[in-house]
């Protein structure tokens, strides 16, 4: 189950993005997508039916959840997410180091 969601902000760790912040955009099982970092060229053919233009389109590639972090604004680095359990038994993602909860960019 991955910790970070559609919305968050966070930081490439490891890889040749390193240092770059993003926007998640897709999380698909243990592959992440975010916005600027990792762009590739595709090939694209066109397509009348969709009036889709034909050519070599940038895009992002899907990388490793495990090379990026989530970027904690009140520190303005890095950090973990775990989980909290409140009285209630809500679950609530919180940052590791100062063990806050994290926004919801949703």
């Amino acid at each position: 189950m991955a910790k970070l969601r559609k919305g968050d902000t966070v930081v490439v760790i490891a890889g040749k993005d390193k240092g770059k912040q993003g926007t998640v955009l897709a999380v698909k099982g243990d592959r992440i997508k975010v916005e600027g970092i990792s762009i590739v060229k595709k090939h694209q053919k066109a397509n009348q039916m969709t009036g889709q233009e034909g050519g070599i389109i940038e895009q992002e590639a899907f990388i490793n959840i495990s090379n990026v972090a989530i970027f904690n604004e009140k520190t303005q680095k890095a950090d973990r997410v775990g989980y909290q359990i409140d009285e209630n038994g809500t679950k609530t993602r919180v940052y590791r180091s100062t063990g806050e909860a994290v926004a919801t960019a949703q």
